[in-house]
């Protein structure tokens, strides 16, 4: 994804312990994530979910499918 760019969430192929927790960050199935940044050199990714902006580790954010509109 780009730069301020939205999505919603496909899948997370990730673990029953990785999924509740991007649950309880309000990443789950349909919702609707606008990319803000990126970091080079594998660096985090920050998002923004709702009224939220969260920082997600390249490994984490790489585990979360997204449609982009």
């Amino acid at each position: 994804m780009k730069r301020n760019q939205k999505g919603r969430v496909a899948a997370i192929s990730a673990g029953h312990n990785l999924q509740n927790r991007l649950m309880s960050m309000g990443i789950y199935k349909g919702s609707q994530i606008t990319k803000l940044t990126h970091f080079a050199l594998r660096g985090p990714v920050t998002i923004k979910v709702g009224r939220s902006v969260l920082a997600l580790g390249h490994g984490m954010a790489g585990k979360v499918m997204l449609e982009v509109e």
